[in-house]
Parts: structure tokens; C-alpha cells; sequence
């Protein structure tokens, strides 16, 4: 992942634009990009913070969170559902729609796996 840029590069843009500069001709001075020069300045403008925000990161698990226990014990029931029938048990039942890979993540956050037992006794 890229590191933010430096505070100081920041205020030199905001500085800049503040000056009279658009923010594309403070972006080609001091090599950002133009979006980055309007989030500066935007930021700036909004908040008073020079400050780059913290790493983003999982913003939309608390969505699934809210179906632990009806996830939980339909596993529970049986345990050999597939990540499309947990997804189709929920919109059926629930009225919520959800990606397999959103429940592979859930499941994945709260250490549960299926691991397919290898067959025993195999003929050479």
C-alpha cells in the first residue's frame, strides 16, 4: 500500500491554491495529482486538517455482523451448506443480499472453515 503524502507537500498545495493557483496548476507544481490537489484542498476547507486520514480499510462488515446468529445456527444445523445457500438462506428468509465472498469473510472473521475430508481406502 502507498504511503500518504507528507503533511508538509499538503500545506504547500492548500498554500498555493490559497495564493490563486487552480488546483491542476498546484497539482503540476509540486508533481500530485490533480484529485489529490482537490482532496487537499477540499479536506482543508471542510475540516480545517492538513493531516492525511488513517488507512481505510472494512467499512460494510457490520452489515453481515447483524445475521451472525441466523448464520451461525443455520451452519449449525447443517454444516455443509455452500456460500450460495447461505447467501439464498438469507435473502430468502432475511430479505438480505450478500456476495458469497461477503460470507466467506464472515466466516473467515469468526474461524470457521469446512475442510473436505480426503477420501480413505483408495485402490491403487
Amino acid at each position: 500500500m502507498a504511503k500518504p503524502l507528507s503533511e508538509d507537500l499538503r500545506v504547500r498545495v492548500i498554500r498555493a491554491v490559497d495564493g490563486g493557483l487552480s488546483r491542476r496548476a498546484a497539482a503540476e507544481r509540486f508533481g500530485v495529482s490533480p484529485a489529490s490537489a482537490v482532496r487537499f484542498v477540499r479536506e482543508w476547507r471542510e475540516s480545517g486538517t492538513t493531516r492525511a486520514k488513517g488507512p481505510g480499510g472494512d467499512q460494510r462488515s457490520h452489515r453481515i455482523e447483524a445475521y451472525c446468529d441466523v448464520i451461525l445456527s443455520a451452519i449449525e444445523t447443517k454444516p455443509d451448506l455452500t456460500l450460495v445457500e447461505i447467501a439464498e438462506m438469507l435473502k430468502n428468509e432475511q430479505g438480505a443480499s450478500f456476495a458469497p465472498s461477503s460470507i466467506w469473510r464472515f466466516l473467515d472473521r469468526h474461524a470457521i472453515t469446512f475442510k473436505k475430508k480426503r477420501a480413505r481406502g483408495r485402490a491403487g
